[in-house]
């Protein structure tokens, strides 16, 4: 494999600027010089590979956001029953159901922000 192929992956941020944890979340990035990408999901479209990777990788129930307000103000119906298919479909239809932020380094995927985390994770 060429040398080109393995060089550092810059990290993507997903979530929305409005987010005061997303905020906070560029803000340590920054000052601790780790390069990353802004993903808006309330701007671009997240791709339903994204979830699914996600999925794979953490479980849907720790990317699923049952703690929102979004959630909260759902109507009882939708609150129940819930599956990874399910969960799938109400995180595409309202991205606000996502524990943000997300930051995917490739090797490490990071579900909201606590700094001694993010520290403790990315090595800084």
């Amino acid at each position: 494999m060429p040398a080109s192929k393995h060089a550092a992956k810059k990290a993507t941020l997903y979530g929305f600027k409005s987010c005061d944890m997303v905020r906070n979340a560029m803000k340590w990035l920054d000052a601790n010089s780790v390069a990353y990408e802004f993903f808006d999901y309330r701007k671009d479209d997240l791709d339903a590979k994204v979830v699914d990777d996600w999925f794979a990788r953490a479980g849907w129930e720790k990317v699923f956001n049952r703690n929102s307000t979004t959630f909260k103000e759902l109507p009882e119906s939708e609150k129940t029953d819930i599956t990874e298919k399910k969960a799938k479909r109400m995180i595409l239809a309202e991205t606000n159901l996502i524990k943000r932020p997300v930051l995917d380094t490739g090797d490490q995927l990071l579900l909201g922000f606590k700094a001694a985390t993010w520290a403790e994770t990315l090595g800084k």
